[in-house]
């Protein structure tokens, strides 16, 4: 990789998954990449332990930084300490969030909340806490971790998470056309189910209200969940690799400003969101054309980004 374009990264939810594997990813192609995550000192410090051993075997240069996505002082404090080390945030990685597995009826509305808050006000959080570096700096990049589940088939029990996920996506199209004038670049990663090399399902939340759910699990549901998960496993090919995920946002970093790819699937299951999602796209564009804001949709070249 050129020098030159060495970028200083920030990953959200990095303490595994799909964030600890583009953390490492990113740092093998060359950036500054620190991987964030909530209880460096505590519940994570494994985990901080071996991204220590990663960069020293890989000779990297690979961080973590504490940043609890619930709290807006924990990622003001984050992007701080980015700044303080290295005078500059390039790009901001969108990937934190959660699962969760039950009947919609039986979870609660506080579950729902909590959920949204993992998945959608944490991009908030960070956005705020790093937005005003980056339209400073006239460039950057936001890269939002998306799933096929929020325009593409949707298993029945995973209510909660679909639901967040589709409203994060929104965000991310919303947020893309707002910050375009200050330089500042916008991809959406979409990914799949991926159900090996992930622990998205073997973590995720259960419903608070078991009474509720038993009613579905011994009634005409019963079986439902064995079936969905085996089904979705079986969609998926033997030779699907998370890592790919990794590779595409590594990618899309490398690619030059103002060619990169307002939206990428990687989805070995083809679920169709990437046929829903284009149709969308589309008419996004089409609507800014309609209305004299063609502008929108690409990057404006600041003295900034030409550097």
């Amino acid at each position: 990789m050129n020098t030159t374009t060495k970028q200083v990264i920030l990953i959200t939810g990095a303490s595994s998954d799909f964030g600890a594997l583009a953390a490492r990813t990113l740092a093998r192609a060359g950036h500054i990449a620190y991987a964030s995550m909530r209880g460096t000192t505590g519940r994570n410090a494994p985990q901080v332990e071996a991204v220590q051993q990663y960069a020293a075997e890989h000779k990297v240069d690979l961080r973590t930084v504490e940043l609890d996505v619930a709290s807006q002082e924990s990622a003001d404090a984050a992007i701080q300490q980015i700044v303080a080390e290295q005078g500059r945030l390039d790009v901001v990685i969108h990937n934190a969030g959660h699962m969760s597995f039950g009947p919609a009826e039986a979870f609660t509305p506080e579950q729902f909340a909590e959920l949204y808050d993992i998945n959608v006000l944490s991009t908030q959080r960070v956005n705020r806490a790093a937005l005003p570096l980056l339209r400073q700096q006239g460039r950057g990049l936001l890269v939002w971790v998306s799933s096929s589940s929020a325009r593409g088939g949707t298993p029945p029990y995973l209510s909660p998470y679909f639901a967040a996920k589709a409203a994060m996506d929104s965000l991310a199209v919303s947020y893309a056309s707002e910050l375009t004038r200050w330089g500042i670049e916008t991809s959406i990663v979409v990914p799949g189910a991926f159900t090996k090399g992930t622990n998205h399902f073997v973590h995720s939340g259960k419903p608070a209200d078991q009474a509720r759910a038993d009613e579905y699990h011994n009634g005409p549901y019963a079986g439902l969940p064995e079936q969905s998960l085996k089904k979705l496993a079986n969609l998926e090919p033997a030779d699907a690799d998370v890592g790919e995920v990794a590779t595409a946002i590594a990618r899309i970093i490398d690619t030059p400003f103002g060619k990169r790819p307002f939206r990428i699937h990687i989805d070995p299951s083809q679920d169709g969101a990437e046929i829903v999602n284009g149709v969308a796209d589309r008419v996004r564009s089409e609507m800014f054309r309609r209305i004299g804001l063609e502008d929108l949709l690409h990057p404006a070249v600041t003295e900034r980004s030409k550097a």
